[in-house]
């Protein structure tokens, strides 16, 4: 095992370059920049830039010919009439004086040390903003997928027991809409029921905590962080839970035709028994061993409109905002740290399917 789990993160290294490598392409090949960025904010018509730079564009807008009459040849849109060694100056505080491929080998080598710089119009570097964010994502990602085992599990056995029933056909109704429908509208549906929207005003529509939560006592600490993270998970749980409840349902209906189940009914043991003693071990190594998976599939993916939806400053709402603001070493970092992580839970996940089932061995296995 310990040869499979070495080849594993050797792989782990031309993988992340290769994702790094492309994203870096389309990067570069999509329109805008920050440098574009900077100057709409000098004219004053940025998108939604949070600067970092208030003291230097002040110098800038201060250097910057007020009319000049005639445009200046740049690159750039928006830079027609400024001077272009303010534009020069830009693309130094940017690091996009340097070629292409010079600056992506440039940011190989920082982040291979895991030196990830900093934001660009944030004034902080990207490590201490990923670490502040963390634990929002990082708790949403764990109720959501805690509430999706614990719901998609039982009602998925319940399916696989109950196959062909009128159970098993309505319920197979409601995880279809389930997964058909996207997270983000059960978001809006939720805001416009419960969170004040039109209807009722029963939870708070924004943040994780209310504002004083620091001089509040313990429990109700507790119950503040409840009432407001209740609509996330409820989101991300009923959008979730469609996709694990067909794959136990599925996984215990393949278990409970296999000869050995036949041969325990033969020997006169209930159908309790056989479930149980029988075909829960079986059936549940591959849920169980896909929890790294969905786990990170929860995190990374499934939080992101949930985040912006509800003003959760989290990881996902701090990549779009990077996005939006073309906020390049949050971008690149964020995607460097979820590639990375979630290559090393695909791992975790393939070691537990070993540690679950000792039979299954990855060591004769050519890959």
């Amino acid at each position: 095992m310990f040869a499979y789990i070495l080849r594993r993160l050797l792989l782990i290294i031309p993988t992340l370059l290769g994702i790094m490598v492309i994203n870096f392409l389309v990067i570069q090949l999509a329109p805008g920049g920050p440098v574009e960025q900077l100057i709409a904010e000098m004219r004053g018509n940025a998108t939604d830039a949070t600067s970092a730079f208030s003291g230097q564009e002040g110098d800038l807008k201060s250097s910057a010919p007020q009319d000049t009459g005639s445009a200046a040849s740049s690159k750039y849109r928006g830079a027609q009439g400024l001077d272009p060694q303010i534009i020069k100056e830009m693309e130094v505080q940017f690091g996009f004086d340097k070629p292409v491929h010079v600056r992506f080998f440039n940011m190989i080598k920082d982040y291979a040390r895991f030196d990830f710089g900093d934001s660009y119009f944030r004034d902080r570097s990207v490590v201490d903003l990923v670490l502040e964010k963390m634990p929002v994502s990082i708790s949403l990602g764990l109720w959501t997928t805690l509430f999706v085992y614990l719901i998609s599990i039982p009602l998925g056995i319940r399916k696989a027991v109950s196959d062909g029933s009128r159970f098993d056909f309505w319920s197979s109704a409601v995880i279809v809409l389930g997964y058909a429908i996207p997270g983000f509208l059960f978001a809006i549906l939720l805001i416009v029921v419960f969170a004040g929207g039109r209807y009722l005003q029963w939870f708070p529509l924004r943040g994780l905590t209310s504002i004083g939560w620091e001089q509040m006592a313990t429990f109700d600490k507790i119950i503040d962080y409840l009432w407001h993270i209740t609509l996330p998970v409820l989101a991300m749980v009923i959008s979730g839970f469609a996709g694990l409840t067909m794959l136990t349902k599925n996984s215990f209906l393949d278990q409970i035709n296999m000869q050995y189940v036949q041969t325990a009914r033969a020997k006169g043991l209930s159908e309790r028994q056989v479930l149980y003693g029988h075909v829960f071990r079986n059936a549940m190594l591959i849920i169980i061993a896909g929890f790294p998976s969905a786990f990170i599939g929860i995190l990374f993916t499934g939080s992101i409109l949930i985040e912006v939806i509800f003003s959760l400053d989290g990881l996902g709402r701090l990549g779009w905002e990077a996005v939006i603001n073309r906020d390049y070493p949050i971008v690149f970092a964020t995607l460097y740290f979820f590639t990375l992580v979630g290559l090393l839970l695909q791992l975790v996940g393939d070691v537990m399917y070993h540690v679950i089932d000792p039979r299954i061995d990855f060591e004769s296995r050519n890959f």
